[in-house]
């Protein structure tokens, strides 16, 4: 395993194959800091339940933005333009949970809850990486992560304990997006997954990560008396 700690003076030495992946990971996760805005702005922004919560929608969009601008800058800085993420359609997006659009204030709740976890899950592997200027924007990014899946959970929980329409809606957006979190740690026998952990540039495997978060959000699920999905209908990734 690839202990050192990269500095970008250090980064034209290093192995091609360390390069390569770490843009890679970069040009994804700039893609999904970039995406979440992108589906949900232009319907959940001017439609939000309360002024209150309409703040919080552009706070967090706001945010989300200043993630890929900091992503962006990292790679840019070895000579990877991530620019063309910002323009290109949802339905290009790496990811697939990224590739369609949100227009209710329950999926935007969930997503939060789901989707925003799992993003959490994804910025935690890069914690202690071997690449330095990465690791160091973390702190900041993760703290406003944490806030943003924590109004999505706060949110589903008020539908939840509200009952009927309510409760059903937010169950409904429970099933969408439960397989979608799932799917967004890739494939079991990912070979490239392995090489990120062997370069300090991951932490988990692929399948550690999804049954910590599958744990995780069953828990919250259920506590909040809705139904845990199927976790393998409509799967793409096992």
């Amino acid at each position: 395993m690839f202990r050192d700690k990269i500095e970008l003076k250090d980064f034209e030495k290093m192995d091609p194959e360390y390069k390569d992946l770490l843009g890679r990971v970069l040009a994804i996760q700039a893609d999904c800091e970039i995406g979440g805005p992108h589906l949900y702005v232009e319907d959940i922004l001017p439609n939000a339940p309360t002024k209150v919560d309409q703040l919080v929608v552009a706070r967090t969009a706001a945010e989300e933005v200043d993630h890929y601008r900091k992503i962006a800058r990292i790679a840019g800085d070895f000579g990877v333009d991530v620019s063309y993420v910002l323009s290109r359609p949802n339905q290009d997006r790496y990811v697939e949970a990224f590739r369609g659009k949100i227009t209710t204030w329950e999926d935007f709740a969930v997503f939060g809850l789901l989707i925003d976890r799992v993003g959490r899950y994804q910025l935690e592997e890069f914690i202690d990486c071997s690449y330095a200027p990465l690791d160091r924007i973390l702190p900041d990014v993760l703290r406003e992560e944490e806030g943003h899946l924590d109004f999505g959970t706060n949110k589903t929980a008020e539908m939840a304990a509200k009952g009927g329409e309510s409760k059903e809606r937010a169950q409904k957006a429970i099933n969408y997006w439960y397989v979608k979190g799932i799917d967004m740690f890739g494939r079991s026998d990912s070979k490239r997954s392995e090489r990120y952990r062997y370069w300090g540039l991951k932490r988990r495997s692929n399948t550690q990560a999804r049954q910590e978060y599958i744990k995780e959000v069953n828990s919250l699920i259920e506590k909040m008396g809705l139904q845990v999905p199927d976790p393998n209908k409509d799967r793409l990734y096992f």
